[in-house]
């Protein structure tokens, strides 16, 4: 097991349910900002000679950073790139991890609190086992609170604590083990971070609001 590792933790950047409260678009495709985001992001991150392994969910707001499967994930990526000039090799993408049934929202996938946390602690014990000691993790707002175990943002009127295109780096704490595991942000991660503002964020409102089983609304009127 690899403790030692450096996560770092991306909140994908501003897709088109970002806009207007679109929350019936089940993928979406980035914005214009959205694009300009991924753009700042890669001109201003100063770890790119760190990172050895970039992984990211198979989403086309956080692949731009695809629901797809994987059978089609790889021709829906060259598609998604187009003619642009790219700083990697598209052939070098690993499109393993995209499993049947990924996509349902249904048992292990469900958007419920329990089967959240079940998939947060397995990707944090799964992180663990990689060797490469620097990963870049692009992935959802909301999800990326029961990652880090972290709930600072997640309140109702809140939004996520998470920007798009954030940067955030983590660690894993002293007390993970092969059987659980749990990260803590970096001191030099929270210098990291330019912008510690919390954002409105419709979409993700609704998906934290999702898996607050039995939660209801501060303050409502009964």
């Amino acid at each position: 097991m690899n403790f030692n590792h450096i996560l770092y933790l991306v909140r994908h950047a501003e897709g088109e349910h970002n806009i207007d409260d679109a929350h019936h678009i089940r993928d979406t495709a980035l914005t214009t900002l959205g694009k300009e985001q991924c753009a700042q992001l890669q001109a201003t991150f100063p770890l790119h000679d760190k990172i050895n392994l970039v992984l990211l969910s198979p989403l086309r707001r956080a692949t731009c950073n695809v629901g797809f499967t994987r059978r089609d994930l790889k021709d829906e990526v060259q598609k998604l790139f187009g003619e642009q000039e790219l700083l990697f090799d598209l052939e070098k993408i690993d499109y393993s991890m995209v499993v049947e049934g990924s996509n349902s929202k249904t048992g292990f996938w469900a958007p419920h609190r329990e089967e959240c946390h079940k998939r947060a602690a397995t990707l944090r014990l799964w992180l663990c086992t990689l060797p490469e000691m620097h990963v870049l993790l692009v992935t959802h707002g909301a999800f990326l609170h029961f990652l880090t175990e972290d709930w600072t943002g997640d309140g109702p009127k809140r939004g996520t604590a998470y920007l798009n295109c954030e940067v955030r780096q983590f660690r894993s704490t002293s007390v993970s083990t092969r059987k659980q595991a749990h990260i803590i942000e970096t001191e030099e991660g929270i210098k990291l971070r330019k912008n510690k503002n919390l954002e409105i964020d419709s979409i993700i409102l609704a998906e934290l609001a999702s898996v607050q089983l039995g939660s209801s609304m501060e303050g409502q009127l009964p």
